[in-house]
C-alpha cells in the first residue's frame, strides 16, 4: 500500500513509520522534510505540503498531527493552537479524499480518551455516551468531527482515542520519570482518578490491526484493558524503578502551576477498549506492571 503519515515525527508516528516501510510505501507530511527523512530514514518521501500528494495513488492515511497537548499553559491562544494544529489539517485532508474518484480506503485520525471528559470509577467503552463537556473533550469531538467528513462507501473512519502511551523517549511517563527517580514522585491529588494507559509496542500493533482489518471503523478505544487508579500507577512506577512514591501532589498546587490544563491529571477516565477486543486483538502488555518492566526504566 501507499500511506500518506502525518505526525510522523511525534512520539507514535516515529515509533510506527518503520513498521509501514516493513511492506509499504511511506509518505510523510512534515514541516522539516530534510529532518524527518534523518528521523526516519531516506525510505520515506517527506513533503511539506498536501498539494504535492496525488491522493489517487493514496490507499491509506494514518493522521497523527497536532500540538503536544501538556507542553503550555492553556492560555486562549495555546487552545486555539491546539485546535487550529489538528482541526485545519484533517478538514484539507477530508477535502482532498472527497474530491477523490478513487479516495484513499482507510483514513485512521488520531483523537484522545479526553473526548469522555472526566468521569468516575465507571468503565467507559466506545459506545458511552453520558460525556462531561470540558476542552478535552470539545477538542476530541471537533478533531473526530473534522475526520468524520471523509466517511463514505469507498473510505471507512477510524478515530483513535488514545490513552496515556508508555514509552521512555518521550510523552507523559518521560516526564514524570525523573521526580520518581529522585524519589520524590507519588499520586497526584487524591490519587483515585482513572489513568488508561497503553505501551507504546501494543499501540503501534493495534494501528497495523485496524489498518489490516476493513471491518473495524468509527471510534476505537487505544488503551491496555487494565486501567488502573493514580495511586496504582504511582506505586507500581515506583516499584519498578525500585523508589518510593510516597510524596503526592496537592491538587492545590498544580492548579497554580499549570492551571486548567492541571484537569488532565487530577480527573481521569477508566477506559476500556471494547471494540479491539472484539476484533480478538491480542494484547502483548495488558497488564501494567510488566509493560512498566519491558520500557528497562
Amino acid at each position: 500500500m501507499h500511506i500518506l503519515l502525518t505526525g510522523g515525527t511525534g512520539l507514535i508516528g516515529k515509533h510506527l513509520c518503520p513498521f509501514l516501510l516493513n511492506h509499504h510505501k511511506v509518505t510523510v507530511l512534515t514541516r522539516n522534510p530534510i529532518q524527518a527523512a534523518v528521523l526516519l530514514t531516506h525510505q520515506v518521501v517527506a513533503v511539506k505540503s498536501l498539494d504535492e500528494v496525488d491522493f489517487e495513488q493514496v490507499d491509506a492515511i494514518i493522521n497523527l498531527a497536532g500540538e503536544p497537548i501538556v507542553n503550555k499553559r492553556w492560555s486562549d491562544s495555546q487552545k486555539r493552537e491546539l485546535l487550529d494544529s489538528r482541526i485545519k489539517l484533517t478538514q484539507q485532508i477530508t477535502k482532498k479524499i472527497n474530491r477523490c474518484n478513487s479516495p484513499p480506503h482507510t483514513f485512521i485520525s488520531g483523537s484522545a480518551i479526553g473526548f469522555y471528559g472526566r468521569q468516575g470509577d465507571c468503565k467507559i467503552d466506545e459506545s458511552f455516551n453520558d460525556i462531561y463537556p470540558e476542552f478535552s473533550h470539545v477538542l476530541c469531538r471537533d478533531w473526530e468531527h473534522a475526520a468524520t467528513k471523509a466517511e463514505s462507501e469507498k473510505t471507512r473512519v477510524c478515530l483513535l482515542r488514545t490513552g496515556v502511551v508508555l514509552s521512555k523517549h518521550g510523552g507523559a511517563l518521560d516526564k514524570m520519570l525523573p521526580a520518581f527517580k529522585f524519589g520524590l514522585g507519588g499520586p497526584i491529588g487524591h490519587g483515585k482518578q482513572g489513568m488508561s494507559w497503553i505501551h507504546i509496542d501494543d499501540m503501534i500493533q493495534l494501528i497495523l490491526f485496524v489498518l489490516s482489518h476493513q471491518d473495524i471503523c468509527g471510534p476505537i478505544n487505544a488503551t491496555a484493558p487494565n486501567p488502573v487508579d493514580n495511586n496504582e500507577f504511582s506505586q507500581t512506577l515506583g516499584s519498578v524503578i525500585s523508589r518510593p512514591a510516597m510524596l503526592r501532589m496537592p491538587a492545590w498546587v498544580l492548579k497554580l502551576m499549570m492551571g486548567e490544563m492541571s484537569d488532565l491529571l487530577l480527573h481521569g477516565q477508566f477506559v476500556i477498549p471494547d471494540k479491539l477486543l472484539k476484533h480478538n486483538y491480542r494484547f502483548h502488555y495488558p497488564e501494567l506492571k510488566p509493560a512498566l518492566e519491558s520500557l528497562r526504566l
